[in-house]
């Protein structure tokens, strides 16, 4: 019987997966979150080219991701405040309230759905990386969830500017935004795990995650104030927690509130359990991809 060499150089701090190490299944809690971080610096090469990709080729390139959200603050505050002329439920405060309102409801939102539109045809997409007994598939969301946040953070900066210049000061309690995004990377991260395992076996899933995605945008608080929606109903909405989140980053980025530290801890402990769940589906799956595909 031979004797493999032990690993060396970088082989130790990364080591190469084999097919019995690929067939077991870690139940471990915080499993997910070891699995990322052995494969951390293949994960951030790889979103770095996620993000490079969007962009190469253009003549703008980065500045775009600065120009997008700059350019679509301006529609919105032009459409909502000079043509409409709505404002925030009962608030009398200047034109830009509800696009700004309005704009931070959908940084939350953006993310999310970008990731999860994205899920079913995710793996398929990479299918010859996949087909490597090498190559940690498991990566991919969190690959595509980089990028997400990337563009979620420059939107963010250019709300605060904006802000700012029209009499939003939400001072110190800004800083709290980070942990109103954990649990919302933590939801994402387990539904696109799921989905994009799912979508290998079911095709047809990428047309129905775009309809429910597009449904989903109008029964959050994003156009419109939680006080609006008839008392039947709000229970429903307010058990959303993409509505929480909604909710937690307006108030921390715009009104200078700080967070709802219970329903924030809840919303992230469904946040971790929908992530590890999400792992665990496509740890299961996975081992059936390259027989699909």
């Amino acid at each position: 019987m031979s004797i493999a060499a032990p690993p060396t150089g970088q082989d130790r701090r990364h080591p190469v997966a084999t097919n019995e190490t690929r067939s077991r299944i870690d139940f471990s809690p915080i499993a997910p979150f070891l699995d990322l971080w052995r494969n951390r610096a293949l994960l951030a090469a790889m979103t770095r080219r996620e993000i490079e990709s969007r962009y190469r080729g253009s003549a703008l390139g980065f500045l775009w991701s600065l120009a997008t959200p700059l350019l679509t603050l301006v529609v919105y505050t032009f459409v909502f405040s000079v043509i409409f002329r709505v404002r925030w439920g009962a608030s009398t405060a200047g034109h830009g309230e509800f696009a700004l309102v309005a704009f931070a409801g959908l940084l939350v939102f953006t993310c999310f759905s970008d990731c999860v539109t994205r899920a079913p045809t995710l793996v398929l997409a990479q299918a010859n990386m996949v087909k490597k007994v090498v190559f940690p598939v498991q990566i991919l969301p969190a690959v595509i969830l980089g990028g997400a946040l990337f563009h979620l953070l420059i939107a963010t900066a250019v709300l605060l500017v904006i802000a700012a210049f029209l009499g939003f000061t939400p001072g110190i309690t800004a800083l709290a935004f980070p942990l109103v995004l954990a649990p919302l990377l933590l939801g994402i991260l387990g539904i696109t795990w799921a989905v994009s395992a799912a979508g290998v076996y079911f095709r047809d899933l990428g047309q129905a995650i775009g309809l429910l995605v597009t449904l989903l945008m109008f029964l959050i608080p994003i156009f419109y104030p939680i006080g609006a929606v008839p008392e039947a109903f709000r229970p429903i909405i307010t058990l959303n927690p993409l509505a929480i989140l909604v909710e937690e980053a307006r108030g921390v980025l715009l009104w200078g509130r700080s967070p709802d530290w219970v329903q924030l801890a809840w919303v992230g402990l469904l946040g971790w359990a929908v992530a590890w769940g999400g792992y665990l589906f496509f740890m299961k799956l996975r081992r059936g991809f390259s027989d699909v595909l």
